[in-house]
């Protein structure tokens, strides 16, 4: 499942987003824990450094625009610094500031925490000092920030709102998105304040509550997926929602629908360095997935990437779509189709090359699968750190004038066995007589061939060598080939030499 998330993220274009909610300056101070103070018994922290980031519905904003989505922004700010920050902090993220309103009655929402390490270990949070305002708008606000905000919805593919309980969302502003978004046909994606009153998020299409959240407004103990499953569709039947994420944590996401289905997408498991973030970045995801229209179980699974890459980090981070990629190929499952086409395995192997990966090609017919295979793929492999294995489509087999009865599996059959190997990565099937042009459109970094070739005498080896990539010739395993195999099956050699002990089987110096 990995590389169909792959080809989604790969193909995701700059879908356009429209972003309301509560904007959060975070500020931190950075500083050694070094010792108790003579004062009191408390920490005292040297500074070492200070540092401002986007939070809230900004944070949500920063975060698609590092996942290359076109942003708009909507909410509130104070007449003061920490307003002109937050404005500054969004321009030069690239994100149009055109629905941010200025309301000189209340502040700008400020976070300030101080991050503290010791003994050159991982830094933890010690201390949060926010500055808020959690009144709701004055209605001449909110009528002004709806006026900059609803001829804008129909231009963007999607909606997200994230409500952090400081006055913006107020029900009035709430109803009146959610409607025009609906009538124009934009996504409307919900992270709710931590509240037990979910109903003016009513109409909307998907909500991303947390297992508290969750717990909250419905008045139930969250301790399993069925626990989830029936507060989910509890939430989805009151609100008229499409469909409803409930995160969970370490145990992933539980989607529930409007048509009673629901169902489970657990992740692995991640070393959890701060939470900060997380939710925001799973809702960002979401948001950019519901904007280029892909499926509910799709965008659980990369909500599950998003969060978990998160809260392995300390504080708020901004993640690329590449570290998305970088993330999905780590993981190997069994419904993974490793056999695809040229093209889907070209984009795959384009992302890796920008992640600094060698690639590594062999090709050849593979009719009859044998440890000489299997050893010289594993050396392949070694070689870098993805290994696509070519081979011959049975006309194309044919067409080599091998025996009347070759190819003796069909080419599908040899691509799941190559494909079952952990040592590679993909398998591509060719129809051409030489490999020319699946290393044209492939482009390895290393062209391999095993077998009784001199580097010299490796076909395709001058398109891999005109754009500066390697050709190595790997030698053989002594006394076993697919053709003195089958040979020996027909009875027309009956005495091969076959390797007795490891010695023998160690491949030549190639």
């Amino acid at each position: 499942m990995s590389y169909h998330l792959i080809d989604l993220v790969q193909s995701l274009g700059t879908p356009r987003i429209l972003v309301l909610g509560d904007l959060i300056l975070d500020r931190y101070l950075w500083g050694n824990a070094e010792r108790i103070s003579q004062e009191a018994p408390v920490i005292l922290l040297r500074e070492e450094q200070q540092e401002i980031r986007l939070g809230g519905a900004a944070n949500v904003a920063n975060m698609l625009r590092g996942l290359q989505a076109e942003v708009t922004m909507a909410g509130v700010i104070g007449r003061d610094r920490d307003g002109e920050d937050v404005i500054q902090e969004l321009t030069a993220k690239g994100v149009d500031c055109s629905g941010v309103l200025t309301d000189h009655t209340r502040p700008t929402t400020v976070k300030q925490r101080m991050i503290g390490h010791a003994q050159h270990r991982h830094p933890h949070q010690m201390l949060r000092i926010d500055r808020e305002s959690r009144e709701p708008l004055e209605t001449l606000y909110a009528t002004q920030l709806l006026d900059r905000i609803i001829a804008q919805i129909p231009q963007h593919d999607a909606l997200l709102i994230s409500d952090y309980a400081k006055g913006v969302c107020t029900p009035e502003v709430l109803r009146r998105v959610i409607e025009v978004a609906r009538d124009a046909d934009v996504p409307v994606i919900v992270d709710p304040a931590p509240t037990d009153d979910y109903s003016i998020y009513s109409g909307a299409t998907a909500m991303t509550p947390n297992r508290t959240e969750t717990g909250k407004a419905t008045g139930r103990t969250l301790k399993n997926y069925n626990d989830a499953y029936a507060a989910g569709q509890q939430l989805v039947d009151q609100l008229g929602l499409d469909r409803i994420f409930v995160t969970l944590d370490k145990d992933g996401v539980a989607v529930v629908r409007n048509d009673g289905s629901r169902e489970a997408f657990p992740t692995r498991q991640r070393e959890v360095y701060d939470i900060t973030g997380a939710g925001d970045m799973v809702l960002a995801t979401i948001g950019l997935g519901a904007a280029a229209r892909w499926n509910d179980c799709d965008l659980a699974r990369m909500a599950n990437v998003s969060g978990g890459l998160e809260v392995e980090q300390v504080g708020v981070v901004c993640l690329s779509r590449d570290e998305l990629v970088a993330d999905l190929l780590l993981e190997r499952n069994a419904d993974d189709q490793k056999t695809s086409s040229t093209l889907s395995v070209a984009r795959h192997l384009q992302a890796r090359k920008q992640l600094g990966q060698k690639i590594v090609l062999t090709n050849g017919c593979f009719d009859v699968l044998h440890i000489g295979h299997v050893s010289y793929l594993k050396q392949a492999a070694a070689l870098g750190d993805c290994l696509v294995v070519a081979i011959n489509s049975d006309d194309s087999v044919r067409r080599l004038g091998k025996a009347s009865d070759r190819p003796i599996f069909p080419a599908e059959q040899r691509a799941e066995m190559l494909a079952s190997l952990e040592c590679v990565d993909y398998v591509v099937v060719f129809d051409e007589d030489t490999p020319h042009q699946v290393l044209t459109e492939l482009r390895p970094d290393v062209l391999v061939k095993g077998g009784t070739y001199s580097p010299e005498q490796i076909v395709g080896r001058e398109i891999v060598l005109s754009y500066g990539g390697e050709v190595k010739a790997l030698g053989e395993t002594p006394g076993v080939s697919t053709t003195t195999i089958l040979a020996r099956l027909r009875g027309e050699s009956p005495t091969i030499p076959m390797p007795t002990d490891e010695t023998t089987i160690t491949r030549k110096a190639g």
